[in-house]
Order: structure tokens, then C-alpha cells, then sequence
């Protein structure tokens, strides 16, 4: 269970916050403490993968009264998960792996500025109208371009085995084939997520430093407005990023989808919490509403969990998104070498394609751990174990 934190509520100083996982970092718990100590702070949860972010902590859950945070949201809007079950056999990982690694390679983009410009990918989100600001107007060419492509920082494909043990996910028990994708909204939500964010800043000149990241936009002003529709444009469009990868690589492979799940995060919800209309932000925290299911991913090499939520009103129906860092990505490039990594993959039968070493198992917290630790957040229904692995080429700059 998570243990309380924080204050009563606004009459009595901070807002009142719970906490999931033990030894959690000190940083994040701060921002978390921070968070709770602004005057539109209603309630907060803090993950147990948390760690240090902009503003929020990643693994951070704020609700607020008709007011929204950017660097609550996050920077890359709409970050999601997206897993489809193919009807390949898993012995195609062994008999023609190549062909499941051209498809991975070929048929999305990694890297900052990764993009089709020469082929670009179709679907209906670019026929929407992205003229509800001139911000997203003058985005929707690089947007437009982006789609399809997967980013950098710990954005990954992946293609595995899933183990299904029950009949929650409406197939037969037993293992599949399965693929698997992490990215968001890319480069159109990393300059609106810019630009709004020093709005916001600029409305609350006498935040003390701390607090400077967390500035808010009331959800009654133009800008407050033109940040939400501009963010749940962002949240259709990292929806459509990985609808293409999931169409192109089945595709590529000749293979149909039995099944699709995602999820999303770094987004901000209007929910009705205690009988209150409120906005929850979830910053690196999935939704985990009573029944909805959910994916949180560990990393290259360990199990990624598809779950179903409890419902835990004391989270504000959230879990984790993830293992979570548990080492800076500078301190990742200066600990590990590649030949370590190597034989650590090849251990557990992982074929990796490309990454940077601050992407390495060792820089997460054990997900079984952060499974462990939110028994009461989520229950784990079927397990993914990653086989093939693409992430951005070493030396790209994190766009997570």
C-alpha cells in the first residue's frame, strides 16, 4: 500500500499526497513535495518507478483545479505504449530473424529529427484541422513528416514473445509472437510543450525557483484553452505515430494481428475524483482504472507486463509507466562498456539493434521490483519477454 504524505489540503498547507515503492529518490520526492505545495494542488501519487523530471517527477500524479501544468504533462506529449500480437509462429525468431529485423529497421525511424520526408506515412489525423492555434498550424508539415517515426531517449521497438496464462486478453493461453513500440508525439509536442511551458512561466513571475517548472495555465484563459486542444491534438497524433508502425510492420512481415493494446502517458486527464471535477496529470504514470488494462515495460533485456488496474482511488486510478531510471544517463556512459552489455544480451538471447548505453537494463530500477511494489495499483495478466530491440543509435540526444 502507499504510505502518506503531505498535508490536509489547501486549508492546511500542501495538498496531500501517497507514495508507492521503498527508497525512492530523494530529488523526485522533493518535486513531489514540491507539486503539492502550489495553490491549484488538489492531490498528488507518486509512483514506484519515480525518479527526477522537469517540474513533476517522471512517475508523478498531480491534480489540480481547472488548471493544467505543461511540465506536468511532460515534454513529450502523449507518450504511449502499443503492443500487437501477431500470428507468426515464435519460431520465426530463430528461423528468419533477419526478416524481423529489416522489418523493425525499415519500417519506422529512430534518432531526433528522424522522419519519411521522401515517403511519407497516411492517416486521417493529418486531414484534421490543425489550425486551432498558429503554433500547431505552422507544425503540421514537420508533424506530418515525423509520422510514423519513433524519437530517441528510451523510445524503443521491440518484437518478442508474450506469454498469455489466462483468457483476459482473449486468447487462448500459451506464447505468441508480439511487437512492441514506445514513442510520442515527437518533435510537434516537444516545441509546443516548449512554447506553453514558458507561457506559463511568464504568467507566474514570483514562483520561487523550485516551483518555476510547475507554473500553470488557467484552464479559463486563451491560453489555458489553446494548451489543452493543442495537447489532445498531440495525444490523436502519437496515437496515429504508432497506428502506422503497427500497419507497416505486420505488413512487412506478412503477418495479421491477433490482438492490440496501448496506453499512454504524460498527458492530463479531466476526472471527477471524491465527487470533484478535477485535472489529473500523469507524468510517466499509466492510468489504471478499475478494469483498464495497461502495458508498463521494463527494459531491453527484462519482462514488460501487460496489467489490469485496480481502480485504487488513493492513486488516482495510476500505476507506473515503466522500471524507471534508477542512474543518470551521464553516470550509464560512465559505469558500463559495451562488452559487459553484450554478454549480458546474449545471456538472455537478445539481439540489439542499436541504443546508447545510458539506455541499459543496469540504468533501471528491477521491474519486478516496481511490480511488487503497486500489487494494490495493478494486476499482472500476461508477460513479454524482448527479443529483437531497436533503439536511437548511441550519441542521439533524449527526446523522452
Amino acid at each position: 500500500m502507499g504510505s502518506v504524505e503531505g498535508g490536509s489540503g489547501r486549508a492546511g498547507g500542501p495538498a496531500p499526497y501517497r507514495r508507492w515503492g521503498e527508497n525512492l529518490e530523494a530529488e523526485s520526492v522533493r518535486q513531489m513535495e514540491n507539486a503539492c505545495a502550489l495553490p491549484v494542488a488538489v492531490r498528488g501519487a507518486l509512483m514506484p518507478d519515480a525518479h527526477l523530471g522537469y517540474g513533476l517527477p517522471i512517475g508523478g500524479v498531480l491534480a489540480t483545479r481547472n488548471a493544467v501544468i505543461p511540465y506536468a504533462v511532460g515534454v513529450d506529449i502523449a507518450c504511449r505504449v502499443r503492443m500487437s500480437v501477431l500470428d507468426l509462429p515464435i519460431e520465426s525468431l530463430t528461423r528468419f530473424p533477419l526478416r524481423l529485423e529489416k522489418a523493425i529497421e525499415n519500417e519506422t525511424r529512430f534518432g531526433v529529427g528522424a522522419s519519411f520526408k521522401n515517403k511519407r506515412r497516411q492517416h486521417e489525423v493529418m486531414d484534421e484541422d490543425w489550425s486551432i492555434t498558429p503554433l500547431t498550424h505552422r507544425l503540421k508539415d514537420k508533424a506530418w513528416a515525423q509520422l510514423g517515426t519513433s524519437g530517441s531517449g528510451n523510445h524503443f521497438a521491440e518484437i518478442g514473445i508474450l506469454e498469455v496464462e489466462g483468457d483476459d486478453l482473449g486468447l487462448d493461453p500459451g506464447r505468441y509472437l508480439a511487437f512492441l513500440t514506445h514513442s510520442g508525439s515527437r518533435g510537434a509536442g516537444a516545441t509546443i510543450a516548449g512554447h506553453y511551458s514558458k507561457l506559463a512561466m511568464g504568467r507566474h513571475p514570483k514562483l520561487p525557483k523550485e516551483l518555476r517548472h510547475l507554473a500553470w495555465l488557467d484552464l479559463e484563459s486563451e491560453a489555458g484553452q489553446e494548451y489543452w486542444h493543442s495537447m489532445e491534438l498531440m495525444g490523436r497524433y502519437a496515437a496515429a505515430n504508432h497506428a502506422c508502425i503497427h500497419r507497416h510492420v505486420p505488413r512487412a512481415l506478412g503477418a495479421k494481428v491477433l490482438l492490440g493494446l496501448e496506453n499512454h502517458h504524460n498527458f492530463a486527464w479531466r476526472e471527477k475524483h471524491d465527487g470533484e471535477p478535477l485535472i489529473v496529470h500523469r507524468k510517466g504514470a499509466t492510468p489504471a482504472g478499475r478494469g483498464v488494462l495497461g502495458i508498463i515495460p521494463g527494459s531491453m533485456a527484462t519482462t514488460t507486463y501487460v496489467a489490469r488496474g485496480k481502480g485504487n482511488p488513493e492513486s488516482l486510478n495510476s500505476a507506473a509507466h515503466g522500471a524507471g531510471r534508477i542512474m543518470s544517463r551521464r553516470k550509464a556512459k560512465r559505469t558500463f562498456s559495451w562488452g559487459d552489455i553484450r554478454r549480458y544480451l546474449d545471456e538472455r538471447g537478445v539481439t540489439l539493434l542499436s541504443a546508447g548505453l545510458d539506455e541499459v537494463p543496469m540504468a533501471y530500477k528491477d521491474i519486478d521490483e516496481v511490480m511488487a511494489a503497486q500489487m494494490d495499483l495493478v494486476e499482472p495478466i500476461a508477460r513479454f519477454q524482448p527479443k529483437i530491440v531497436k533503439m536511437a543509435p548511441s550519441g542521439e540526444r533524449p527526446e523522452d
